[in-house]
């Protein structure tokens, strides 16, 4: 039983004391000092609190009853407290003068240690510079895991003059507010990212993080620990512990591109995350909990895999509680000129060329391609033109429309290890780092489609997500 259930917001004090009187005055001393706390009357009992929520700090007796003298109860307590929670800092209250229980406390990872009967202004300094140096810790491992994501926080302009996407738009600045969640639709390059990025930054989230995951580049075998994180020792090689996606969206937004990948088996573990906010991290029974909205996408038809048996249509119903669905740039032929103009000022500043402009065959030439790449291939196109073009103003025969030639994938005159990178590498770009379609097409697993790019250092052929 615990006691003192406090508000999520106060930062909460754990008190594992056997003694109710103790437990009582410790409670209203942290109260009088705007701080929280839930006591428990033994080891037990911490370790259950421990599991169902998460605090700031521990202030742990070292007696309980089956051993009043010895410390050995607290330490064992301590030990277990550090190996489920590494990040709670623990304090040990010892007696006065038990040097050799406070020797054997530091050295089993107590951060700090308390004497009985306490004084309450050392003890309130142990609390307060304990909580504030773990959250700072929090801090800067949320900080190098997000510097580690490389997120992209540049705003992509959104373009909207043709009358199917001035529609989307309308919707999407209607929904953008709440934080309910969305499933963009669309071929692959119709800009499902931007309008991810458009929503996040129109909702009341806008300053807490955007993090973007493409689940058609993430491995069965590493998908818990990708999304959830894991803890030193999880496995062999988890040499350290690892924020997961969903922690570090925690209060913001999490975009999950090409969703349809998800594989089968971990479904159910993405589906109770959205229906309760609650995960653990890969090798830990510590619940934690978050708040994230969610936006995916996918060029796939979801209501055919779900037909299918791949994709469970209870996911799929907390996924698209609104669904917004991208014209292809065939559909916005009035967006095709803006657009270009937009790509092609961006890349001229990249590479100093400012004066570069469209001719009038260049703009008559983009009107009139079919655009199978969509958003993404113009951007490209216009990313090519701003280097190659040899004067200021971009004309049609400086366009190059379609994939380029390369002589160099002549399959007679490669080895067989170099035939096999170029098809896997060749299969990956035709279906924009999308692995099970990829892996499809070349009539292997995924799991032997992953262990191929890894071989032949492919892990980040998926190209520019900007369009996504």
């Amino acid at each position: 039983m615990t006691e003192g259930m406090p508000r999520e917001s106060t930062p909460v004090v754990l008190v594992a004391d056997d003694q109710a009187d103790v437990r009582e005055a410790l409670r209203l001393l942290l109260k009088s000092e705007g701080l929280a706390c839930v006591g428990v009357p033994g080891p037990g009992e911490a370790l259950e609190a421990l599991r169902r929520r998460e605090f700031a700090c521990a202030l742990i007796d070292g007696n309980y009853s089956r051993d009043t003298t010895s410390g050995e109860e607290g330490l064992e307590l301590l030990e277990n407290l550090r190996q489920q929670a590494p990040d709670v800092p623990v304090v040990v209250m010892t007696a006065w003068g038990n040097v050799p229980l406070t020797v054997q406390a530091m050295r089993r990872g107590a951060a700090d240690f308390i004497e009985k009967p306490w004084d309450n202004a050392r003890l309130m300094g142990v609390l307060r510079a304990q909580i504030a140096l773990s959250e700072s810790v929090r801090k800067q491992r949320r900080l190098e895991a997000e510097n580690a994501l490389l997120r992209d926080s540049a705003q992509d302009e959104l373009i909207a003059e043709s009358p199917a996407m001035r529609r989307v738009l309308a919707m999407v600045e209607r929904i953008a507010p709440s934080d309910a969640n969305v499933l963009v639709l669309g071929e692959n390059g119709t800009g499902k990212g931007v309008i991810a990025q458009y929503l996040h930054q129109r909702s009341a989230r806008a300053a807490q993080s955007l993090v973007k995951v493409n689940m058609g580049g993430i491995a069965e075998s590493v998908f818990e620990s990708e999304m959830f994180g894991h803890v030193r020792g999880a496995y062999t090689d988890a040499k350290s512990e690892r924020i997961g996606r969903f922690e570090l969206a925690d209060g913001g937004t999490l975009f999950l591109d090409e969703v349809g990948n998800v594989p089968a088996s971990q479904q159910p573990k993405l589906l109770r995350v959205l229906e309760d906010g609650e995960f653990e991290r890969l090798g830990s029974s510590h619940t934690q909990h978050v708040n994230v909205r969610l936006v995916s996408a996918t060029n796939a038809d979801l209501h055919v895999e779900v037909a299918a048996g791949r994709f469970r249509r209870d996911l799929l119903y907390r996924l698209n509680t609104f669904e917004v669905a991208l014209p292809s740039l065939r559909d916005r032929v009035e967006d095709i000129l803006p657009l270009a103009r937009a790509f092609l000022a961006r890349s001229a500043r990249r590479y100093g060329r400012t004066s570069l402009q469209l001719a009038p065959s260049a703009e008559r030439a983009l009107r009139a391609w079919r655009w199978p790449g969509n958003v993404r291939e113009l951007q490209h196109l216009m990313e090519r033109a701003a280097l190659l073009a040899e004067h200021d103003q971009v004309s049609a025969s400086a366009l190059s429309f379609g994939a380029p030639q390369d002589a160099g994938h002549d399959l007679d005159s490669m080895t067989l290890e170099q035939a096999e990178a170029w098809l896997v590498k060749r299969s990956l770009e035709r279906f924009d780092g999308n692995l099970q379609h990829a892996a499809d097409a070349l009539g292997i697993t995924r799991q032997s489609l992953y262990r191929r790019m890894e071989k032949h250092a492919l892990r980040d052929v998926s190209g520019d997500a900007d369009a996504d």
